[in-house]
Protein backbone atom coordinates (compact mmCIF):
# COMPACT_ATOMS: atom_id res chain seq x y z
CA UNK A 1 0.00 0.00 0.00
CA UNK A 2 1.39 3.41 -0.92
CA UNK A 3 2.35 5.68 1.94
CA UNK A 4 -0.35 8.13 2.90
CA UNK A 5 -3.21 6.13 1.34
CA UNK A 6 -6.03 4.25 2.98
CA UNK A 7 -6.43 0.47 2.56
CA UNK A 8 -8.88 0.91 -0.34
CA UNK A 9 -6.48 3.17 -2.28
CA UNK A 10 -8.02 6.57 -1.58
CA UNK A 11 -6.12 9.48 -0.05
CA UNK A 12 -6.90 10.25 3.61
CA UNK A 13 -9.30 13.09 4.29
CA UNK A 14 -6.48 15.44 5.30
CA UNK A 15 -5.44 15.59 1.62
CA UNK A 16 -8.88 16.67 0.39
CA UNK A 17 -10.08 18.87 3.26
CA UNK A 18 -9.67 22.63 2.64
CA UNK A 19 -7.17 24.11 5.05
CA UNK A 20 -4.27 26.50 5.44
CA UNK A 21 -2.13 27.81 2.59
CA UNK A 22 0.91 26.74 4.62
CA UNK A 23 2.52 23.49 3.50
CA UNK A 24 4.28 23.22 6.86
CA UNK A 25 0.94 23.32 8.70
CA UNK A 26 -0.44 20.68 6.34
CA UNK A 27 2.59 18.47 6.90
CA UNK A 28 2.21 18.96 10.66
CA UNK A 29 -1.20 17.27 10.38
CA UNK A 30 -0.53 14.74 7.60
CA UNK A 31 2.97 13.54 8.51
CA UNK A 32 4.51 15.48 11.42
CA UNK A 33 7.42 13.04 11.66
CA UNK A 34 8.75 14.43 8.36
CA UNK A 35 9.28 17.94 9.74
CA UNK A 36 12.77 19.00 10.83
CA UNK A 37 12.96 19.01 14.60
CA UNK A 38 10.15 16.50 15.06
CA UNK A 39 12.25 13.35 14.79
CA UNK A 40 13.36 11.64 18.01
CA UNK A 41 17.07 12.03 18.75
CA UNK A 42 19.35 10.00 21.00
CA UNK A 43 20.08 11.59 24.35
CA UNK A 44 23.17 13.78 24.60
CA UNK A 45 24.97 16.31 22.47
CA UNK A 46 25.14 15.24 18.81
CA UNK A 47 26.91 18.09 17.02
CA UNK A 48 30.15 16.21 16.40
CA UNK A 49 28.56 13.43 14.32
CA UNK A 50 27.34 15.61 11.45
CA UNK A 51 28.82 17.87 8.79
CA UNK A 52 28.65 21.61 9.41
CA UNK A 53 28.42 24.32 6.77
CA UNK A 54 29.85 27.84 6.87
CA UNK A 55 30.12 30.81 5.81
CA UNK A 56 27.39 33.00 4.25
CA UNK A 57 27.48 36.73 3.43
CA UNK A 58 24.70 39.03 2.26
CA UNK A 59 25.07 42.55 0.82
CA UNK A 60 22.40 44.99 -0.29
CA UNK A 61 23.16 46.94 -3.45
CA UNK A 62 21.61 49.30 -5.94
CA UNK A 63 18.53 47.50 -7.21
CA UNK A 64 18.72 44.36 -5.10
CA UNK A 65 20.78 42.10 -2.90
CA UNK A 66 23.65 39.59 -3.18
CA UNK A 67 23.98 36.37 -1.18
CA UNK A 68 27.15 34.26 -1.33
CA UNK A 69 28.58 31.23 0.45
CA UNK A 70 31.84 29.32 0.55
CA UNK A 71 32.01 25.64 -0.44
CA UNK A 72 33.42 23.87 2.63
CA UNK A 73 31.65 21.61 5.13
CA UNK A 74 33.55 20.30 8.15
CA UNK A 75 33.13 17.51 10.69
CA UNK A 76 35.26 18.28 13.68
CA UNK A 77 38.80 18.84 12.40
CA UNK A 78 38.08 17.10 9.08
CA UNK A 79 36.85 18.52 5.78
CA UNK A 80 33.61 16.62 5.20
CA UNK A 81 32.90 18.12 1.76
CA UNK A 82 34.77 20.59 -0.42
CA UNK A 83 32.02 21.55 -2.85
CA UNK A 84 28.82 21.87 -0.80
CA UNK A 85 26.29 24.47 -1.95
CA UNK A 86 24.81 26.59 0.84
CA UNK A 87 22.99 29.35 -1.07
CA UNK A 88 19.85 28.86 -3.18
CA UNK A 89 16.96 30.74 -4.72
CA UNK A 90 14.02 30.54 -2.32
CA UNK A 91 11.63 31.70 -5.05
CA UNK A 92 11.56 34.08 -8.00
CA UNK A 93 12.67 37.13 -5.97
CA UNK A 94 14.35 35.84 -2.82
CA UNK A 95 17.41 33.90 -1.70
CA UNK A 96 18.28 31.73 1.27
CA UNK A 97 21.53 30.34 2.63
CA UNK A 98 22.35 28.33 5.72
CA UNK A 99 25.10 27.60 8.22
CA UNK A 100 25.26 24.94 10.90
CA UNK A 101 24.23 21.29 10.67
CA UNK A 102 24.33 20.71 6.92
CA UNK A 103 21.68 18.00 6.66
CA UNK A 104 19.10 19.93 8.67
CA UNK A 105 19.97 23.21 6.95
CA UNK A 106 19.54 21.80 3.46
CA UNK A 107 16.28 20.14 4.45
CA UNK A 108 15.09 23.43 5.94
CA UNK A 109 15.85 25.22 2.67
CA UNK A 110 13.99 22.62 0.57
CA UNK A 111 10.98 22.80 2.88
CA UNK A 112 11.02 26.60 2.71
CA UNK A 113 11.07 26.49 -1.09
CA UNK A 114 8.06 24.16 -1.11
CA UNK A 115 6.31 26.36 1.48
CA UNK A 116 6.60 29.45 -0.74
CA UNK A 117 5.56 27.56 -3.88
CA UNK A 118 2.59 25.98 -2.09
CA UNK A 119 1.39 29.33 -0.75
CA UNK A 120 1.59 30.92 -4.20
CA UNK A 121 -0.39 28.08 -5.78
CA UNK A 122 -3.11 28.13 -3.12
CA UNK A 123 -3.46 31.91 -2.75
CA UNK A 124 -2.63 32.91 -6.32
CA UNK A 125 -0.22 35.55 -5.03
CA UNK A 126 3.30 35.72 -3.67
CA UNK A 127 3.96 36.25 0.03
CA UNK A 128 5.44 39.62 0.96
CA UNK A 129 9.12 39.53 1.84
CA UNK A 130 8.24 40.08 5.51
CA UNK A 131 5.79 37.19 5.32
CA UNK A 132 8.49 34.95 3.85
CA UNK A 133 10.89 35.87 6.64
CA UNK A 134 8.25 35.10 9.27
CA UNK A 135 7.46 31.72 7.70
CA UNK A 136 11.15 30.85 7.75
CA UNK A 137 11.42 31.97 11.38
CA UNK A 138 8.66 29.52 12.32
CA UNK A 139 10.58 26.65 10.70
CA UNK A 140 13.74 27.58 12.60
CA UNK A 141 11.77 27.71 15.86
CA UNK A 142 10.37 24.24 15.21
CA UNK A 143 13.93 22.88 15.22
CA UNK A 144 14.75 24.31 18.66
CA UNK A 145 14.71 20.92 20.39
CA UNK A 146 17.30 19.50 17.99
CA UNK A 147 19.31 22.72 18.16
CA UNK A 148 19.63 22.38 21.93
CA UNK A 149 21.19 18.95 21.30
CA UNK A 150 23.78 20.46 18.98
CA UNK A 151 21.97 20.08 15.65
CA UNK A 152 21.37 23.75 14.95
CA UNK A 153 20.92 25.17 11.45
CA UNK A 154 20.45 28.90 10.97
CA UNK A 155 19.44 30.54 7.67
CA UNK A 156 20.24 33.91 6.17
CA UNK A 157 17.39 35.22 4.03
CA UNK A 158 17.56 38.01 1.46
CA UNK A 159 15.35 39.23 -1.31
CA UNK A 160 14.05 41.94 -3.57
CA UNK A 161 11.03 43.70 -2.07
CA UNK A 162 8.46 44.08 -4.83
CA UNK A 163 6.49 46.52 -2.66
CA UNK A 164 9.36 48.81 -1.68
CA UNK A 165 8.47 52.49 -2.02
CA UNK A 166 12.14 53.44 -2.35
CA UNK A 167 13.93 51.48 -5.10
CA UNK A 168 17.25 52.08 -3.33
CA UNK A 169 15.97 50.05 -0.38
CA UNK A 170 14.41 47.19 -2.34
CA UNK A 171 17.18 44.77 -1.35
CA UNK A 172 16.58 43.43 2.17
CA UNK A 173 18.42 40.97 4.44
CA UNK A 174 17.02 39.03 7.42
CA UNK A 175 18.95 37.09 10.05
CA UNK A 176 17.57 34.63 12.61
CA UNK A 177 18.45 33.17 15.98
CA UNK A 178 18.09 29.56 17.06
CA UNK A 179 14.77 30.29 18.81
CA UNK A 180 13.18 31.67 15.66
CA UNK A 181 13.76 35.37 16.24
CA UNK A 182 13.92 37.30 12.97
CA UNK A 183 15.89 40.53 12.53
CA UNK A 184 16.28 42.79 9.54
CA UNK A 185 19.89 43.79 8.87
CA UNK A 186 21.10 47.06 7.39
CA UNK A 187 23.51 46.97 4.47
CA UNK A 188 25.17 43.61 5.00
CA UNK A 189 25.42 40.60 7.26
CA UNK A 190 27.33 37.34 7.60
CA UNK A 191 26.55 33.95 9.13
CA UNK A 192 28.61 30.99 10.29
CA UNK A 193 31.94 30.37 11.98
CA UNK A 194 33.76 32.75 9.65
CA UNK A 195 31.12 35.46 9.96
CA UNK A 196 33.10 37.63 12.38
CA UNK A 197 35.92 37.96 9.81
CA UNK A 198 33.59 38.37 6.83
CA UNK A 199 31.55 40.99 8.66
CA UNK A 200 34.71 42.87 9.62
CA UNK A 201 35.81 42.89 5.97
CA UNK A 202 32.43 44.19 4.82
CA UNK A 203 32.50 46.85 7.51
CA UNK A 204 35.54 48.33 5.77
CA UNK A 205 34.43 47.91 2.16
CA UNK A 206 30.64 48.31 2.13
CA UNK A 207 29.12 51.52 0.82
CA UNK A 208 25.42 52.25 0.25
CA UNK A 209 24.46 52.22 -3.41
CA UNK A 210 26.98 49.63 -4.59
CA UNK A 211 26.35 48.24 -8.04
CA UNK A 212 25.45 44.56 -8.27
CA UNK A 213 28.89 43.75 -9.71
CA UNK A 214 30.68 45.63 -6.93
CA UNK A 215 28.58 43.84 -4.31
CA UNK A 216 29.46 40.48 -5.85
CA UNK A 217 33.17 41.36 -5.73
CA UNK A 218 32.94 42.48 -2.11
CA UNK A 219 31.09 39.30 -1.15
CA UNK A 220 33.83 37.14 -2.69
CA UNK A 221 36.49 39.26 -0.95
CA UNK A 222 34.74 38.93 2.41
CA UNK A 223 34.61 35.14 2.04
CA UNK A 224 38.35 35.18 1.24
CA UNK A 225 38.99 37.08 4.49
CA UNK A 226 36.85 34.60 6.40
CA UNK A 227 38.78 31.66 4.94
CA UNK A 228 42.07 33.36 5.78
CA UNK A 229 41.32 33.23 9.52
CA UNK A 230 38.70 30.50 9.97
CA UNK A 231 39.66 26.89 9.27
CA UNK A 232 36.02 25.88 8.69
CA UNK A 233 35.63 28.31 5.78
CA UNK A 234 36.98 27.28 2.39
CA UNK A 235 38.83 29.78 0.24
CA UNK A 236 39.07 29.76 -3.56
CA UNK A 237 40.42 26.37 -4.68
CA UNK A 238 42.36 27.11 -7.85
CA UNK A 239 43.43 23.48 -8.28
CA UNK A 240 39.93 21.97 -8.13
CA UNK A 241 38.24 25.05 -9.67
CA UNK A 242 35.96 25.49 -6.65
CA UNK A 243 34.74 29.01 -5.96
CA UNK A 244 31.96 30.60 -3.89
CA UNK A 245 28.32 30.21 -4.89
CA UNK A 246 26.84 33.67 -5.53
CA UNK A 247 23.21 34.61 -6.18
CA UNK A 248 21.56 37.97 -6.83
CA UNK A 249 17.93 39.05 -6.37
CA UNK A 250 16.84 42.11 -8.35
CA UNK A 251 13.78 43.33 -10.23
CA UNK A 252 14.72 40.80 -12.93
CA UNK A 253 14.40 37.97 -10.41
CA UNK A 254 16.71 35.57 -8.60
CA UNK A 255 19.77 34.69 -10.67
CA UNK A 256 22.90 32.69 -9.97
CA UNK A 257 26.08 34.50 -10.94
CA UNK A 258 27.84 32.34 -13.57
CA UNK A 259 30.66 30.22 -12.17
CA UNK A 260 33.06 31.64 -14.75
CA UNK A 261 32.40 35.18 -13.52
CA UNK A 262 32.88 34.21 -9.88
CA UNK A 263 36.08 32.33 -10.75
CA UNK A 264 37.48 35.41 -12.49
CA UNK A 265 36.70 37.58 -9.45
CA UNK A 266 38.20 35.02 -7.07
CA UNK A 267 41.40 34.67 -9.11
CA UNK A 268 41.76 38.46 -9.19
CA UNK A 269 41.31 38.51 -5.40
CA UNK A 270 44.05 35.91 -4.99
CA UNK A 271 46.41 37.91 -7.21
CA UNK A 272 45.69 41.08 -5.25
CA UNK A 273 46.45 39.31 -1.95
CA UNK A 274 49.67 37.90 -3.43
CA UNK A 275 50.82 41.46 -4.11
CA UNK A 276 49.68 42.57 -0.64
CA UNK A 277 49.43 39.50 1.61
CA UNK A 278 48.82 41.50 4.80
CA UNK A 279 46.10 43.68 3.25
Amino acid sequence: MAAGTESFGRLPAVFTTPGSSSFVEFLNVAAPQLLPGRRPLPAGYNADVTAHATTIVGITCEGGVVLAGDRRATMGNLIAQRDIEKVYAADAYSLVGMAGTAGIGLELIRLFQVELEHYEKIEGAMLSIDGKANRLATMVRNNLGAALQGLAAIPLFAGFDLHATDPAKAGRIFSFDVAGGVYEETGYDALGSGSIFARSALKKTYRPGLSVDDAVSRAVGALYDAADDDTATGGPDLIRNLYPIVWTATAEGSQRVPDEQVAEIARAEVEARRDNPVG
